[in-house]
């Protein structure tokens, strides 16, 4: 690769918080009040950290596209690594529904009508009609690069600045709000106590995706600059989280959190500042906008995964997965996973919009802890299976105490959060996420020991015409 295209420092930290920043998991982060310092650095501890260093030594030492399901496919077999792409395709299903929730209030908060944003059958509509636009969009038109160069900037760069600029303001002209999420301050209210522990996964899960920054370790200038990119990008984003949920935290009056609706310290910040409403009707747009472009990119990315596991016959070649359009986009991958999103999508029948945002959440979180569960083993094993592999990053200079340590913690915070969001789920929902998670896990395996050589006769035929 010529000098021209390797990246240096500091465009790997700006690639990182871009992945990672989001304004849609601030009003959970606000929820939990003074803890959230705690479950944010818990988060980067026991999470965070140990996926990326673990990802960039995959990274440098795997060069072939794939990501996780190659990292796991050469370390585990194939057949743990088609589970980890299914996995990484199943998980949008309640994924995109949680992302997509936001609509609902963003739209109603554009036209000034709280209320309708806040209703469930709105928002059940908004769901289903929005994504399947950009579903047949998608099918028709290479929208994850539009998305990629205008999305973070609707969605991530531009609200979070106006949160933090009317934040503080309105921070500076109340001081701490006793009545408000936050609260009055006392050294007790920093430890984590069984009100806010159901807010664990959503905050872990923050940084979900980080793990895809060990790709970037091959272009790097230096590859040992990327522990110092990733740690000073968690650090930032650690800031700015903290920052944004203060803020809301200390405007949002106790027990009226809106997880789903990131308008609404917007508003209270409008009042309090006696700023004009239509600061907030344009704010919610420009979201709605940018959760829109986002949600596109996310249409067709981890697809990917399943198209390339169906040219290699892992799947049932009558699902028709490895056939696709001039831009690379599969047809019946598409409209399989939009169809099952809408499913999902029906939980919002029930009325209760907190309660159904945190479902999805976790069942979402459920899946991606087998999955990364399947990335620590991976990691581990290969030290031993393949230990005189070049290396360009390395965990640790020598032997395999600081890959063992970095495993560990990454193992014990993967069971901390699933065990802490089934407990705290209730009865009903703690069976159902499990049950979902199990079922899911367990198709892939049963797909695998019926496999058949002509799937994969067929793909290539397909391939070949």
């Amino acid at each position: 690769m010529s000098s021209s295209n390797k990246i240096g420092l500091g465009t790997f930290i700006g690639i990182g918080m871009a992945m990672i920043a989001t304004v849609r998991s601030v009003p959970t982060l606000a929820a939990a009040s003074w803890q959230m310092f705690f479950y944010l650095i818990f988060a980067v501890i026991f999470f965070a950290l140990p996926v990326s260093i673990m990802s960039g030594e995959f990274s440098s030492m795997l060069h072939d596209a794939g990501g996780p399901q190659l990292w796991v496919r050469t370390s585990l077999g194939s057949k743990w690594g088609f589970t980890t792409a299914w996995l990484l395709w199943v998980q949008i299903f309640p994924g995109m529904v949680m992302v997509a929730s936001t609509l609902g209030p963003l739209l109603g908060n554009t036209i000034g009508n709280q209320v309708l944003g806040q209703n469930h059958w709105f928002t059940l509509a908004c769901i289903i009609i929005i994504y399947w636009i950009i579903t047949l969009l998608n099918l028709k038109f290479d929208m994850a690069k539009f998305a990629g160069n205008f999305g973070v900037w609707f969605g991530v760069y531009i609200p979070f600045a106006v949160m933090i600029v009317m934040g503080v303001a309105a921070l500076a002209k109340t001081g701490i709000n006793v009545n408000s999420v936050l609260g009055s301050f006392s050294a007790g209210k920093l430890i984590p106590d069984v009100s806010t522990l159901k807010y664990v996964a959503a905050i872990s899960f923050i940084f979900t995706g980080i793990e895809t920054l060990g790709v970037y370790v091959p272009r790097m200038k230096k590859s040992n600059d990327f522990v110092t990119g990733v740690i000073f990008a968690l650090v930032a984003m650690v800031i700015l989280n903290l920052l944004n949920a203060f803020i809301v935290a200390d405007v949002v009056p106790k027990g009226n959190t809106e997880l789903t609706n990131i308008t609404q310290p917007i508003i209270l910040f409008c009042k309090i500042l006696g700023w004009p409403l239509w600061i907030a009707n344009v704010f919610s747009l420009l979201a709605a906008v940018g959760v829109f472009l986002q949600l596109s990119g996310w249409v067709t990315g981890p697809s990917q995964s399943m198209i390339q596991v169906a040219r290699e016959g892992l799947v049932p070649s009558k699902w028709g997965f490895f056939k696709h359009n001039d831009i690379g986009v599969a047809k019946n991958v598409i409209l399989t996973q939009t169809t099952m999103i809408t499913l999902f999508a029906l939980m919002y029948a029930l009325p209760d919009i907190n309660s159904v945002f945190l479902m999805l959440t976790n069942t979402t979180t459920l899946l991606y802890c087998v999955l990364y569960f399947l990335i620590a083993i991976a990691f581990i094993r290969l030290r031993y299976t393949q230990p005189d592999t070049k290396r360009p990053y390395r965990v640790g200079k020598s032997g395999n105490a600081a890959a063992w340590i970095w495993t560990i913690l990454f193992i014990f915070g993967i069971f901390a959060i699933g065990i802490v969001t089934v407990a705290t789920a209730g009865t009903v929902n703690g069976i159902a996420m499990v049950v979902i998670t199990v079922v899911m896990t367990v198709i892939p395996l049963m797909i695998n020991s019926h496999k058949k050589d002509q799937w994969l006769k067929d793909a290539q035929a397909y391939e070949n015409k």
